[in-house]
This record gives C-alpha cells, sequence and structure tokens, in this order.
C-alpha cells in the first residue's frame, strides 16, 4: 500500500486539493506495524519496506512550501550549551576500550528549499552546534519555465508532482541558503526529483535500477548546470526517497554505482543502529515510536504526527498542543536511546507550516534543548559514517547487534 508520508515542499496547494486528497488518505490508513524484511535485500531486524507502512501514517498531497515567514508557537528554542569552535570535533575520534559511543542525532528535511525555514534551523544550528542533512529535489534548482528539462522516468517532460523552483530570483534564493548550509557545515543529499508517488505512475515504488540511474543522471546533471552552486556532486552521499516509496533491491544498486554510502527511506520499530546492506549502503532507518498520549505506534515524522492527532486537519488554536505532543515524542525516543542502545537517532522532517507550525516549533525546541548536551552529537549522516568507520570493527559490530530501544 502506499506510504501514508508525502514531503513538504515549497509553495501552497489549492483548497479543493487538499479536502480530496485528505478524502483519499482516509481510505488508505490500513497498514501493517510490524516487519522484518527488505524488499529484495538482506533481512534487517526489525525494518518494514518500503511498501508496508505502521498504522497511525498518512500521506498529504505533495504540498509545496510557502514563501511567508515561519510561523511559531514558541518565542524560541532553547539556549544550549556553547558550540565548540568552528571546525572542531573533538568527538570524531576512535573510542577508547569499553567507551560508549556519543548519542548522534540526524535532523534531516525534504526538499530542503525553503528560505524562512533555512533561516530559522541554520540560526539554532548555530547556537547549538548541530549539523543537518538537507535533501535536496534536484527540480527545485529550475525555474518553473524550465520545467522541461525534467523528463521523470516514465512520464512526460516537464511533469512534477511537486512544481518546481519558482521565479529565477526564488531560484537564487534557494542557491544562496543551499551554499551557505554548506559553509556551515550542513549537508546535502537527494530527494530526487518529480517526488511520484503512488497514484502518479510510473510511480517510484515501481521503478528499475535503470529508472533510478535516470533519475539520478537528472539530479546531479541539475547540481552541475546550476551556476554558482557551491555543491560538489561527489559529496552527496545519500537521500531519502518520495514517500518512503520505492523497491530497495531496484535502488540500493543504482546508489552503490555511485559511490553513494547510505540511504534512509526505510523505518525500524524503535531506535536502530544502521545495517549495511549487501549492496554495501548504509540503511539509516526512521523510528517507529509512540507518541505519548496516543499509545499507539507510528514514524517519527511531522505529518505522520499531525496525522495521528486530528487527521491532518487545520487547528492552529491546538498548535501549542501538538507542539508539545510532537516534541514530547522526540524526548522519549532520546532519552531511550542515549539510556538504552545509543544508536543514532534519526529526526526526519519537512520544511512546513502544518497547523500554524506546530511541528517545525517541536522539532526547533528539540535541537535547541538536545544537541548540546553532554554526549550528544548532532551531526549529518556522513559524519556518522565517518565516526564509525574509525572504530574497531570489532567494537562497532557489537553497537550494530545491540537491540532496538523503544
Amino acid at each position: 500500500m502506499m506510504k501514508q508520508l508525502f514531503a513538504a515542499h515549497r509553495g501552497s496547494i489549492a483548497v479543493a486539493v487538499a479536502l480530496l486528497l485528505t478524502a483519499l488518505m482516509i481510505v488508505q490508513l490500513d497498514y501493517r506495524s510490524d516487519s522484518t524484511r527488505l524488499t529484495g535485500g538482506t533481512a534487517l531486524p526489525a525494518l518494514t519496506t518500503a511498501q508496508g507502512e505502521p498504522s497511525g501514517n498518512a500521506e498529504p498531497s505533495a504540498t509545496t512550501e510557502p514563501s511567508s515567514p515561519v510561523p511559531t508557537t514558541s518565542s524560541s528554542a532553547p539556549t544550549s550549551a556553547p558550540r565548540p569552535p568552528d571546525g572542531e570535533k573533538p568527538w570524531m575520534r576512535k573510542l577508547e576500550p569499553g567507551e560508549q559511543p556519543p548519542q548522534f542525532v540526524m535532523f534531516s528535511f525534504d526538499g530542503a528549499a525553503s528560505h524562512p525555514h533555512w533561516q530559522r534551523f541554520r540560526e539554532i544550528a548555530r547556537r547549538s552546534g548541530a549539523h543537518v542533512t538537507g535533501l535536496l529535489s534536484g527540480i527545485y534548482l529550475l525555474p518553473d519555465g524550465e520545467g522541461k528539462r525534467y523528463t521523470g522516468p516514465g512520464h512526460k517532460p516537464g511533469g512534477s508532482s511537486i512544481g518546481f523552483g519558482g521565479t529565477p530570483e526564488e531560484v537564487r534564493t534557494t542557491i544562496n541558503d543551499l551554499n551557505g548550509a554548506l559553509s556551515e557545515g550542513h549537508e546535502l543529499g537527494t530527494h530526487y526529483n518529480g517526488h511520484f508517488c503512488q497514484g502518479a505512475e510510473p510511480s517510484v515504488g515501481k521503478w528499475t535500477t535503470a529508472q533510478w540511474n535516470d533519475e539520478l543522471d537528472q539530479f546531479f546533471g541539475f547540481v552541475r548546470a546550476t551556476p554558482d552552486l557551491k555543491l560538489d556532486p561527489s559529496t552527496v552521499k545519500g537521500g531519502r526517497t518520495p514517500c518512503l516509496e520505492g523497491r530497495m533491491d531496484q535502488l540500493l544498486p543504482a546508489l552503490a554505482a555511485r559511490g553513494m554510502t547510505y540511504d534512509t527511506s526505510q523505518t525500524a520499530r524503535g531506535v536502530v543502529w544502521p545495517r549495511k546492506t549487501a549492496s554495501g549502503v548504509w540503511e539509516f532507518p526512521m523510528p517507529e515510536v509512540v507518541m505519548p498520549g496516543l499509545n499507539k505506534r507510528m514514524i517519527m515524522m511531522d505529518y505522520n504526527f499531525w496525522y495521528s492527532l486530528n487527521g491532518a486537519k487545520n487547528e492552529p488554536a491546538r498548535a501549542a498542543e501538538f507542539t508539545e505532543s510532537a516534541l514530547n515524542t522526540y524526548r522519549g525516543a532520546y532519552q531511550a536511546a542515549l539510556t538504552g542502545n545509543r544508536a543514532p537517532l534519526v529526526v526526519g522532517n519537512h520544511f512546513n507550516s502544518w497547523n500554524a507550525g506546530a511541528f517545525n516549533s517541536a522539532v526547533e525546541s528539540f535541537m535547541g534543548e538536545t544537541c548540546g548536551k553532554p554526549d550528544t552529537v548532532c551531526a549529518t549522516y556522513s559524519e556518522v559514517i565517518q565516526w564509525m568507520s574509525l572504530q574497531d570493527p570489532a567494537v562497532l559490530q557489537g553497537f550494530l547487534n545491540r537491540p532496538s530501544s523503544g
């Protein structure tokens, strides 16, 4: 069945379309809560497939991100401990015998092309010493008038479920935001291009390796062809698929052939260590956790929270309530990992302003209060992979074998 999580992106969507898609989502709310297999790949404990979603998750339409300032329900993110000097990573070393790993927290954002959100999260990251990962939709580098430069696998030229990059001035702003993020140590990965989820056929869930290669060829082509973008294509090492869909036996070989090192499109029950797949690509699954008060398990992602709380209806008066529910979910998952298996905590989100910014406010607060804590490192995927490469193989394997927390 369809993964119930679309990525949020730039612009706004018509109310009529949103209402129609909400009705469709309700029909689709029948999902497996647990699975232990990878589609066509190596069996990984507690991972669900891209087609198998736990209950309590729903897909919005392929919404786009508004250009207005980001509404928040809190005055500011909490002040954290002073960050180390720029460039210093005292934790990037081999552990001493018996030493526990840092508690890594990995913030990532699908789409990665919203100016107000980049401004807000870069500010919090500077204060707290965090590095985050933006998963860029490549067609946001194309002005609307140049959409026919993209042809999604099996689709007509100029087709896209999420639009394109807006006016030339808006694309320029996106380039400046991405360059600024890179200069501050943040990572850019891929969210691919056209965002063709189930229903926009041929959707990514049906793509072959050849089609994924086509999509990636175009993504990297857009990166290389964008004037003044300071993103070295060789540093794009992984990504997340649209709607978490896709056959891993078809996608992962395409990533591995390009020297890419991670995917973060699958899910796991609780917080787990990443697993290296048969293709050599690391899989960092998104955790399925229980939201306090609801007592049901869901993917720890913004839209999933919203849908579980009220069916993704816009209720601005409840924004503070929703922020607190999401924030407490993050806190619980973090504490479970910190006092349990110390697995990297994947916090996947979108640049969105859903329900008066309730869910971005939760991420902002969690980042601000967590990233400066002792034994905690808010890092990118590639930084965590680099850290793992420094460890004694037997010690690292011991970590990877630890059972799920939360």
